[in-house]
């Protein structure tokens, strides 16, 4: 009864906002790059790390960049990636841990891709370097594709798994951690998951409520949304669209909320390129247009959690 008031306080909490736009993230660091993914934030958010792709999507690296007398630096690739398609990290909750996914061979003896895996790094301290990778084996990974690790503070692992086998497409597991063993992945319920594509799972550190992608639902505004279900009594309700302040007509996907400000991060395809000019365009006007932050391109955009669910209720 107790945790049902709690959620009744959050969703009133949530309500009583007003809505927010989303607006650029990290732009003067991530205009470079074609194609910015996702985004982690280290627990004490001096650190950020984000994948950048080629135009093809073809290419993947994740690089890092840390925050000094309040400025970012200059995004470097991290040092165990930039020789494999690498992505989606995820930082422990004391940030000595970083969880990621790779296609990389399972061994040095070739470089010839797998299928692809949830790998962690692990670090002394917060200044020290990443270590080797490690493949997570079983029971997270299997021989089809495991992507985007998310973790609750008890240690429960929910992720995105492609198991052709299945009628259904991408679809979000959760491996429960107890006596210090990851469990046999369990596929969330049918509230969560569909017969089409769920993908990119945020979960809150207390599993209250979950964000996540879907792709082309009934009731979503075209290409990919995001969604949010809450936990209850043990039951996830069903996922709401999470509106189209938050989503546009284009791919909106990788969620990730930096509980310390409740901002929701995410990564979107938004195109507002003005197309129709009411005079002909200088040289410099065009450059700017093709270069502003929505003109298609991926990349990664904030918003405060607080004003994030008034419009679905």
């Amino acid at each position: 009864m107790k945790f049902f008031i709690s959620i009744l306080i959050l969703l009133f909490t949530f309500f009583s906002y007003s809505q927010e736009r989303p607006e650029s993230f990290l732009l003067e660091l991530t205009t470079p790059f074609p194609n910015v993914r996702d985004i982690a934030m280290s627990p004490n958010g001096d650190e950020v790390m984000f994948t950048a792709q080629s135009i093809m999507g073809n290419l993947s690296a994740i690089l890092s960049s840390k925050k000094i007398n309040n400025s970012w630096t200059t995004p470097e690739i991290v040092s165990f990636s930039g020789q494999f398609f690498d992505l989606e990290p995820f930082y422990s909750s004391d940030g000595l841990t970083l969880y990621f996914v790779s296609s990389r061979p399972l061994s040095n003896k070739t470089l010839e891709p797998k299928d692809f895996d949830i790998w962690y790094v692990k670090r002394k301290n917060l200044n020290s370097n990443w270590v080797k990778p490690i493949n997570m084996g079983s029971p997270i990974n299997t021989e089809y594709g495991e992507f985007y690790p998310s973790i609750a503070k008890n240690g429960n692992f929910y992720f995105t798994r492609d198991n052709t086998e299945l009628k259904t497409k991408d679809d979000i597991y959760v491996s429960e951690f107890k006596n210090n063993t990851y469990l046999t992945p369990e596929k969330l319920s049918l509230n969560i998951n569909t017969e089409g594509y769920e993908y990119n799972a945020f979960i809150y550190p207390d599993e209250s409520y979950l964000l996540f992608g879907s792709y082309n639902r009934k009731d979503g505004f075209g290409s990919g949304d995001l969604y949010i279900s809450f936990k209850t009594d043990d039951q996830w309700t069903v996922a709401k669209n999470l509106g189209e302040t938050i989503n546009s007509d284009k791919m909106d996907y990788c969620p990730f909320v930096d509980t310390k400000t409740n901002t929701l991060y995410f990564t979107s395809k938004r195109d507002n390129t003005k197309v129709q000019q009411e005079k002909p365009l200088t040289t410099n006007e065009l450059i700017t247009e093709l270069n502003k932050a929505d003109n298609g391109s991926s990349g990664l955009y904030r918003v405060s959690i607080e004003g994030l669910i008034k419009t679905i209720n």
